[in-house]
């Protein structure tokens, strides 16, 4: 009955829409996406009772027991509730009996086969959610396990839990779970410090919305900005929290970040976490280890149509991302994949639409055009250095997110995100992307479900690059260039970058650049100028395309090179600047785990300048244009 009354509190919040057009509800496709999820799931449970592991989800690539993996409590919980069906009792239950076996005598949970323990916050919310729907079918033994176990974990978190000890989003889940939590075990202490968690990240807003602390630590504060995480997990943790303490400032701040973010979600629901410190695990559809947008869309849904548009939108890319009920990591994972996925991003999904289902907005409701969607809409984020653009045909971010990780901290796993004026995303109308990012060098990041890559991967992110006695330099490691981005009269736009080609520790090598963008109804140009001052490289521009199998790439004359795909063709054409042009080299170093995904490489080089003292230019130009035939 406490679990019922969270649901109604929430709904009466929630306004009805009004009607329109085209109208969908949200609940119920959430519902119909997590059955399959949850069906998938309950394959890869142990069943056996005299196995050690008995109720435990075995992860499908890697054969382990991750602890994270229990969050499916919840979602078999829902699924339970809403079908009836006592198969996923049985799993809910034989599940959370498995994960109190895990826990640590301080209330944590280590994340296995690591040893960090933050997550605790996410196991807590899928165990004090699940524990009301359950509680009537537990034994007279597992009723008091569960209570201990539920109390023990908030503890720690009360205890634990700060910026000081774990990145923002963290921060922004344990007062969710710390209220939820009090709703069936009521505790004064777990009410204060949810309160105190979420005026802490709201201090960590800035002045676009973006929450600084998904990076590295330097001394004990976390900076670093992740866009991707806070609309998967970070905004809607606070979101709920406040609506189940009616916490009014957190829920105004909350929803106004929210909106900002909404520029990130392009029309055909990619959410755009390319430019992120955590893009090293940036699938296109969201992070893949957290947990989605639904549940935060459609707590925002009833009040701004636009929410529930991004929600769907972002829950119908995430479909294609699925085989056999199993989510992969990228948009090409199950072509190039012969092992099955890691099961992360199907429980973290699955536990997202299972609080979508419960929580958010269940209503049939309209469709309202996002932000990407409408012809001229134009954003620029100062505090990042990061634009968006649309014109009739296209959609394009483009960033020069300046975020330094002081102290190249876990191997440099942070300070690979795309910069320097690169285009990050460009999506073609009636196609869908026709360039995206990567990591600039694939980093191990998280050992527990990233791939060990013995072979150098090339970077999916078009960039300006040279090697020089072994040290690498390109625009992509530029952090203190200045940037514009600019709306022009005739309805294009336009953004510039200024900056040094410089190596990972951000250290420039003698050759400054100017890269230039102009966002047109039909096409992209792209002007690159280079300005040698102590070094005289031959530079390759790099402009990697999304590959789909069956592309033909040709050059059709010295500056021309035409490229088709099945539904699309497109013409690179060379309007300025002498370059030779290389197609398809070492095109099978063109991949990446994240996102999963395949690139054609063009090469566009340019030769050395001669440096003969007494006639000298030192500054070089190239002007290029992507154009849709």
């Amino acid at each position: 009955m406490k679990h019922k009354s969270i649901a109604l509190a929430l709904l009466l919040i929630i306004p009805l829409a009004v009607s329109a057009q085209d109208r969908i509800n949200l609940a119920r496709e959430c519902q119909a996406t997590l059955r399959v999820l949850g069906d998938a799931l309950l394959k890869t449970q142990v069943t056996d009772a005299t196995d050690s592991s008995y109720g435990a989800l075995r992860c499908p690539e890697s054969g382990l027991f991750h602890t994270r993996a229990a969050e499916a409590v919840y979602p078999f919980a829902v699924l339970f509730k809403q079908t009836k069906d006592r198969r996923y009792l049985k799993a809910a239950i034989d599940l959370g009996n498995w994960l109190i076996r895990q826990q640590e005598p301080g209330g944590e949970w280590k994340e296995t086969p690591w040893v960090w323990t933050g997550t605790t916050a996410d196991q807590l919310l899928m165990m004090s959610l699940a524990y009301p729907i359950l509680e009537p079918s537990l034994s007279g033994a597992e009723r008091p396990s569960w209570k201990k176990s539920i109390e023990a974990a908030a503890g720690f978190l009360v205890k634990t839990m700060s910026p000081d000890f774990a990145t923002i989003n963290y921060c922004g889940t344990t007062p969710a779970c710390l209220m939820t939590t009090n709703v069936i075990f009521p505790n004064p202490a777990y009410v204060r410090k949810a309160r105190e968690l979420s005026r802490m990240v709201l201090s960590k807003i800035n002045d676009d919305g973006f929450i600084e602390g998904e990076a590295a630590r330097v001394g004990n504060v976390k900076y670093g900005v992740d866009p991707g995480y806070e609309m998967d997990m970070t905004l809607w943790g606070l979101m709920l929290y406040a609506r189940l303490n009616n916490d009014a400032v957190v829920e105004k701040a909350i929803r106004k970040a929210a909106d900002s973010h909404l520029n990130l979600v392009f029309p055909n629901g990619i959410i755009d976490g390319s430019w992120g410190t955590r893009c090293y695990k940036w699938t296109t559809y969201g992070s893949k280890t957290a947990d989605g947008t639904q549940i935060l869309f459609s707590l925002l849904a009833g009040q701004d149509a636009r929410f529930r548009t991004a929600a769907w939108r972002n829950l119908e890319y995430l479909r294609t991302m699925m085989k056999n009920g199993l989510i992969g990591s990228g948009p090409q994972f199950f072509e190039m994949s012969k092992e099955p996925p890691c099961n992360y991003p199907t429980f973290a999904r699955a536990k997202n639409l299972a609080l979508a289902t419960e929580f958010g907005d269940k209503f049939d409701g309209p469709l309202a055009p996002l932000p990407s969607e409408q012809v001229g809409n134009f954003r620029f984020y100062p505090t990042v250095n990061v634009g968006y653009a649309r014109t009739e045909n296209l959609y394009v971010s483009i960033s020069g997110y300046q975020y330094v990780d002081l102290l190249n901290w876990g191997q440099g796993r942070y300070s690979q995100f795309p910069s320097g004026g690169s285009a990050c995303n460009i999506w073609v109308k009636g196609f869908g992307l026709l360039q995206t990012s990567s990591p600039t060098r694939y980093v191990r990041g998280e050992v527990i479900h990233m791939p060990d890559i013995i072979d150098t991967i090339r970077c999916f992110t078009p960039r300006i690059e040279y090697t020089d006695s072994g040290r690498y330099y390109t625009n992509l490691y530029e952090r203190s260039g200045i940037m514009s981005f600019q709306k022009k009269r005739d309805g294009s736009f336009s953004s510039a970058y200024a900056g040094e080609l410089k190596n990972e520790k951000h250290l420039p090598g003698g050759v400054g650049y100017k890269l230039n963008h102009r966002i047109e109804k039909a096409s992209v140009q792209k002007s690159v100028e280079l300005r040698y001052h102590d070094a005289s490289p031959e530079i390759a521009i790099v402009e990697p395309l999304v590959y789909e199998e069956g592309m033909q790439v040709s050059q059709v004359d010295p500056n021309t090179v035409r490229i088709r795909y099945s539904k699309k063709e497109f013409l690179l054409k060379i309007e300025r600047g002498n370059v030779r042009i290389e197609l398809g080299r070492e095109m099978e170093r063109y991949w990446q785990p994240f996102p999963t995904m395949r690139c054609y490489p063009i090469v566009l080089r340019v030769d050395a300048p001669k440096r003969a003292f007494e006639n000298e230019n030192f500054r070089q130009k190239v002007v290029y244009r992507f154009v849709i035939k």
